[in-house]
């Protein structure tokens, strides 16, 4: 089992910067890609980057430029830093990782529990 902690979130202005993490723990387990997803409210939920455990990285198109995903493996975290925020940002913004178990030899999806983003003047 892999738990998933999520921290970062709050209330921005527009134009502002927040840095959400996301750290994976557990035991007999491996991490491949980790990402962040949003929901709003009335919406479905997005991807909004996606990050390899090379390196390789993937945004949607409303967040290009404006919010960098990165990982540590040594610590299994994932980062969101988002800058420039809009109102349409506002979210709650969820971590999510692939996990490969060296127990059950198996890989299985995991969530974190969401952290809400506001930004708003």
């Amino acid at each position: 089992q892999v738990q998933l902690v999520e921290s970062g979130g709050g209330l921005v202005q527009p134009g502002g910067s927040l840095r959400l993490s996301c750290a994976a723990s557990g035991s007999a387990f491996s991490i491949n890609a980790m990402g962040w997803y949003r929901q709003a409210p009335g919406k479905q939920r997005e991807l909004v980057a996606r990050i390899t455990r090379g390196g390789s990285t993937n945004y949607a198109d409303s967040v290009m430029g404006r919010f960098t995903i990165s990982r540590d493996n040594a610590k299994n975290t994932v980062y969101l830093q988002m800058n420039s925020l809009k109102p349409e940002d506002t979210a709650v913004y969820y971590c999510n990782v692939g996990a490969y178990s060296h127990t059950y030899y198996v890989t299985r999806e995991y969530w974190g529990q969401g952290t809400q983003v506001t930004v708003s003047s």
